[in-house]
């Protein structure tokens, strides 16, 4: 049993920080373009602009996906509380996987929202 305890807090950290960064990069985003914090695609980094309304896009959207994140990975991980550690620990490796992939797939809608917003020489529509 305390091996799942265990995984449910290792899973549920990918689901808080896209919480907590989400929300700090839509309510604070970093003033200017900058190699080490924030969101940061070549598109994103264009200028004022288009780096604002990424960072609070983006954040928007990690806020609402982790939520969202958070309460699915509690709920699927109930049925296996009573289950054998190889089980777990195979369930909670394959969430965790889950967790990273959407994660990193949310730079789409960012990036076509950029491109949606931005569409020529970073005029905005």
């Amino acid at each position: 049993m305390r091996f799942w305890w265990f995984m449910f807090a290792c899973d549920m950290l990918i689901p808080f920080l896209m919480i907590a960064c989400g929300r700090m990069l839509w309510k604070h985003p970093p003033g200017s373009a900058n190699m080490v914090y924030g969101y940061r695609t070549k598109r994103s980094m264009r200028n004022a602009d288009t780096w604002r309304f990424a960072q609070e896009y983006c954040g928007r959207l990690w806020w609402k996906i982790g939520w969202i994140m958070l309460g699915l990975s509690a709920l699927v991980h109930l049925p296996f509380y009573r289950s054998s550690q190889e089980t777990i620990g195979w369930f909670g490796a394959a969430l965790c996987t889950v967790q990273c992939v959407v994660m990193v797939v949310s730079v789409l809608p960012t990036e076509s929202a950029l491109k949606k917003k931005f569409p020529d020489n970073d005029r905005r529509v």
